[in-house]
């Protein structure tokens, strides 16, 4: 009797949704070889957005796997650990008298996300070890790290013309990287909450950005990825204050 089972469309959905962030982000780099920088921008964002949804799908379903953790590793170090630099390298620094000090800062930015992404996995695969620390990941998230990264190419588009510095831009993709490996506590929005009186506001201030990202979205980004590294040291402070708070409280309850 054939006792094999087969293997319905919800266990394997989130690993399509994960495979189809790859293509996007193959895509990408065909866009950026082309030259197309606005559709290679686009298809890295899609793989952003691909790779919150594949997550929330896997814990809605109740479908997580080993094998869907380690294929969103493995699509999250190639769009972007790989797939930023490669655009990064294309559109800024390839044919001028800067190529290796471009392709030296990209290659510090896919070491840094292979390495936190390591580091992200190990702590999972830890016994009774989280990953975030009271709402707060651990450094920055590859997502996170490649909109960063993005941001030379973000304000290129923009027509910032005469912030153009290579060494400052390699600098600047080189402390992009290291901020990935770093022990900085960074918001997790997985965790947001709002409260219930303030859901209206919510909503027109989503229904705002979206807007201002269809038609402003080289302003929009880069005004979001200064808010987001403006907040860190915001974090790195609350962080020490809860931890200081709570070693009181341990002290209090031995007492």
């Amino acid at each position: 009797m054939n006792t094999q089972t087969g293997i319905t469309l919800r266990h394997v959905l989130p690993s399509i949704v994960t495979a189809l962030a790859i293509c996007a982000g193959m895509v990408s780099v065909r866009m950026s070889l082309e030259g197309d920088i606005e559709m290679a921008l686009c298809f890295i964002l899609l793989a952003v957005f691909l790779d919150a949804a594949d997550g929330k799908l896997a814990r809605f379903l109740d479908v997580a796997s080993p094998f869907g953790a380690e294929l969103d590793t493995l699509a999250d170090f190639f769009n972007f650990g790989i797939v930023p630099g490669i655009l990064l390298y294309n559109t800024l620094y390839i044919g001028t008298e800067y190529d290796w000090l471009g392709f030296t800062a990209i290659l510090v930015l896919a070491v840094c996300c292979a390495l936190r992404l390591a580091r992200f996995n190990l702590v999972m695969k830890s016994a009774g070890a989280d990953p975030k620390k009271d709402d707060h990941f651990i450094g920055v998230p590859a997502p996170a790290l490649a909109c960063l990264a993005l941001m030379p190419i973000f304000m290129h588009l923009h027509g910032w013309h005469q912030t153009e510095l290579p060494v400052a831009r390699a600098a600047y993709i080189i402390g992009v990287g290291l901020l990935a490996v770093s022990t900085i506590p960074t918001v997790s929005i997985k965790h947001a909450s709002i409260r219930r009186g303030h859901f209206p506001v919510a909503i027109v201030l989503a229904l705002a950005l979206a807007i201002c990202l269809a038609v402003f979205p080289w302003p929009t980004l880069i005004a979001g990825n200064v808010c987001y590294l403006a907040s860190l040291p915001f974090s790195y402070l609350a962080q020490v204050k809860h931890t200081k708070a709570m070693q009181e409280t341990h002290v209090q309850s031995v007492d």
